[in-house]
């Protein structure tokens, strides 16, 4: 498995299309049903490989991404190459990004000193989908990148 396979809400979600998988390999609801029951290893392989597929297609189209923590916020765009990055660092210590308020405190003191900003670039050394899932792994989100968008505009006028 190339990714992680999928949870059972996530699964739940995508009943119709992998009931459309399922049938690209022939496989109708009685050979799944007596898969899951007489071998369940190949079941389980079924599940992985339409999880990857998922993966894959979802990380294809993936360009930015968001990822809060109480002091830090980390904003990517991803590129075919590499990655654009922008950290915001709170230099309050009793800021949290992770609260209403701390964003809140953000938007009011975005360009003082009380904001550490860093602007980066990182080639992909690995394929690119899997650089973007290592990224989701510790926590990261697929964004609208509507924040990074803003702060990147304002940073290159």
């Amino acid at each position: 498995m190339k990714y992680a396979r999928l949870t059972k809400e996530q699964f739940d979600e995508l009943h119709a299309e992998f009931a459309s998988f399922l049938a690209t390999q022939a496989i109708d609801k009685a050979e799944w049903d007596s898969l899951k029951i007489n071998k369940p290893e190949v079941a389980e392989q079924e599940l992985d490989v339409f999880s990857d597929l998922i993966w894959e297609g979802v990380l294809g189209r993936a360009e930015f991404l968001e990822h809060f923590s109480k002091n830090h916020i980390f904003l990517f765009q991803c590129f075919d190459t590499h990655v654009q990055s922008i950290v915001l660092k709170a230099l309050v210590p009793e800021t949290d990004f992770l609260t209403k308020e701390g964003l809140q405190w953000l938007s009011d003191n975005m360009f003082t000193e009380n904001i550490e900003m860093k602007v980066g670039k990182k080639v992909f050394t690995e394929e690119r989908n899997a650089s973007i899932f290592e990224l989701i792994k510790q926590g990261a989100f697929l964004s609208d990148g509507q924040l990074f968008t803003q702060i990147n505009t304002i940073l290159e006028s």
